[in-house]
C-alpha cells in the first residue's frame, strides 16, 4: 500500500524541502517526478538527473523546462557549486551512499541542501490496523515493507552534513472500494481462488463499515522530510566554485 507516482504530494512538504524560488535544483532520480511541477511553477531553475534515459523522459514529462541529464550519483558531471539544492524523493536507499553523499556534497554550493523525503503509510488509522490484519492473516509479512526511510542515519552520520533537520507532513489519498479490492488482489496474485474470494469479501465489508458513502476512504500517509546542510570544510582540498552560471562538464 504505498502511494502511486500520480499521487498528490503536499505542496507545503516542498516548499519547506526547497524554500524561496529561482534556486538551482537537482532533481536525483525519477522518484522526484511528482514534486518537479510545483518546483517549476515557483521559479526554480531544475536539472534532473537519472542514471537511464527513460528516467530522465519520466521527469521531462512533469517539468519540461528542465535540463536533462544521465548519469550515476557516484559520478555526476557538475562542476563543484552547480546547485543550491539536491533533492532526492523516496529514494535516498537505493544509492550507493559511501560514494554518492561525497558526490552530492560537490556538486552543492558550501551551505546548500541536501533535500531527501519519504512517503510512508500510517498504520495508526484504525480501519488500516484492520486491513492490515486481514492480510497478514494470509501473509505475516503483508503491510510490513521497508520504505528505505533507514537510510537516512547514514546520511546524519555523514561528516558532509552535519546539521540536519526533519519535518513530516500529512498526506490522505482517495481510494474507493473497487481500487482497495483491486489493491489487496494484486498483493496475493497466486492465492487459492476461493481464499482469495473470502479475503476480498472481507476487505469489501472492511470498506463498507469505515467508508462514509458516497465519499471514498482516505488512506493516511505520512510524507517525511529531512533538510541536510552542506559542509565543504570535511573535503581535503578546497573546492574551486565557478561562476554563479550553471556549468556542466561532458
Amino acid at each position: 500500500m504505498s502511494p502511486t507516482s500520480q499521487s498528490p504530494f503536499p505542496s507545503a512538504a516542498i516548499d519547506w524541502l526547497v524554500p524561496g524560488s529561482r534556486e538551482h535544483v537537482l532533481a536525483l532520480g525519477r522518484n522526484c517526478a511528482p514534486l518537479l511541477p510545483h518546483l517549476a511553477a515557483t521559479g526554480h531553475h531544475l536539472t534532473a538527473n537519472d542514471p537511464d534515459p527513460a528516467g530522465v523522459r519520466a521527469m521531462l514529462g512533469r517539468a519540461p523546462a528542465a535540463l536533462p541529464t544521465v548519469s550515476e550519483a557516484i559520478r555526476m558531471p557538475f562542476v563543484p557549486g552547480a546547485f543550491d539544492t539536491v533533492l532526492i524523493n523516496q529514494s535516498l536507499h537505493t544509492l550507493d551512499l559511501p560514494r554518492a553523499l561525497p558526490e552530492i556534497a560537490r556538486v552543492l554550493i558550501d551551505g546548500g541542501t541536501l533535500a531527501v523525503s519519504y512517503t510512508v503509510r500510517d498504520d495508526s488509522v484504525p480501519w488500516v490496523k484492520r486491513l492490515a490484519a486481514l492480510m497478514q492473516s494470509i501473509d505475516s509479512e503483508a503491510m510490513t515493507g521497508d520504505y528505505g526511510g533507514d537510510s537516512v542515519a547514514e546520511l546524519a552520520r555523514s561528516p558532509f552534513f552535519p546539521d540536519l533537520e526533519r519535518k513530516n507532513f500529512r498526506l490522505w489519498v482517495p481510494i474507493a472500494r473497487v481500487g482497495l479490492l483491486e489493491m489487496v488482489a494484486r498483493r496475493f496474485p497466486d492465492l487459492a481462488e476461493d481464499r482469495r474470494a473470502d479475503l476480498l469479501a472481507d476487505v469489501g465489508r472492511l470498506y463498507e463499515a469505515s467508508a462514509r458513502v458516497p465519499e471514498p476512504l482516505l488512506l493516511p500517509y505520512q510524507v517525511a522530510c529531512w533538510r541536510a546542510r552542506v559542509d565543504h570544510s570535511e573535503f581535503s582540498t578546497p573546492i574551486r566554485l565557478p561562476d554563479r552560471g550553471l556549468s556542466i562538464s561532458l
